[in-house]
């Protein structure tokens, strides 16, 4: 049986990050933050989905991960009345195993890292990071001109997010969680032999951007090294102490000061 470590941190409590841990599978769902006052949080969406997920990633029948996926936020959207395009959204990352083989599903920018005896497969998603082209004005700008985490950026992000939302779950554009269950069939799919997997990530990218955009580690075979000889805590610290040193956001343009932050890791024994 594998085992399995999960370590979890609020950047603003309370965290919008999920994980859902089964004996056979592990997901990493990440709430997208609302910049508007609303009941329904993507926090609140991404624990009611992981719910409805739960039973199909636990049936001994092994239904499609994409299929499961759908259904689940077809029950999600049916239960409470969601609509596409106004709802609250949310990655989904999922490992699942059996004897035979370990599948990966990414849905958005929650990847999911899986180390073979051949290397590291890193199953990403980046659709949404392929929207945001360089230009001037905006709250990058803004950042690295030393306007700091203040209402300017806040305004700013908001009218970034509100033009980034005219492409989600749409053609040409970028897919997540949300309304349309459509959306399941849009993810990035990935199997391997389970006899070829020894290890596995599962990462919301509060954690990812240790890798993808600080450099507090080289690579993910730096970041699983770390985990394994102190703790995932500690790969959470040293990525939060990597913001910590840019509080106004200047060298890392950024939404927030501190994003939420889940890692789960996944050790395939020989055995089991």
């Amino acid at each position: 049986m594998p085992t399995v470590e999960v370590a979890e941190r609020a950047g603003t409590e309370p965290s919008e990050d999920v994980v859902l841990t089964l004996p056979n599978a592990v997901a990493v769902l990440d709430g997208a933050t609302s910049l508007r006052p609303t009941e329904r949080t993507g926090g609140w969406y991404a624990a009611e989905l992981a719910a409805a997920l739960r039973p199909h990633l636990d049936s001994p029948a092994e239904p499609d991960l994409a299929e499961s996926l759908e259904a689940a936020i077809a029950e999600v959207s049916a239960t409470h009345g969601l609509s596409p395009g106004h709802s609250p959204s949310s990655t989904v990352s999922v490992l699942r195993w059996n004897e035979r083989l370990v599948e990966a599903l990414v849905l958005a920018d929650s990847p999911v890292v899986v180390f073979t005896g051949s290397g590291v497969d890193a199953v990403t998603d980046d659709r949404l990071d392929a929207l945001r082209t360089p230009g001037n004005g905006g709250y990058r700008e803004w950042l690295r001109d030393g306007g700091g985490f203040d209402e300017r950026h806040h305004r700013e992000l908001r009218a970034a997010v509100d033009a980034t939302g005219r492409w989600r779950n749409v053609e040409g554009g970028f897919w997540v969680a949300e309304a349309d269950p459509r959306a399941a069939h849009r993810a990035i799919r990935r199997d391997w032999p389970r006899d070829a997997v020894h290890s596995a990530l599962l990462a919301s990218d509060g954690v990812s951007c240790g890798v993808d955009q600080y450099g507090s580690y080289r690579d993910w075979r730096e970041l699983l090294e770390h985990a394994r000889t102190d703790s995932p805590g500690a790969v959470l610290e040293r990525v939060r102490a990597a913001e910590r040193s840019d509080p106004d956001g200047r060298r890392w343009p950024r939404p927030k000061r501190h994003d939420d932050q889940a890692l789960a890791v996944v050790e395939f024994t020989p055995d089991g």
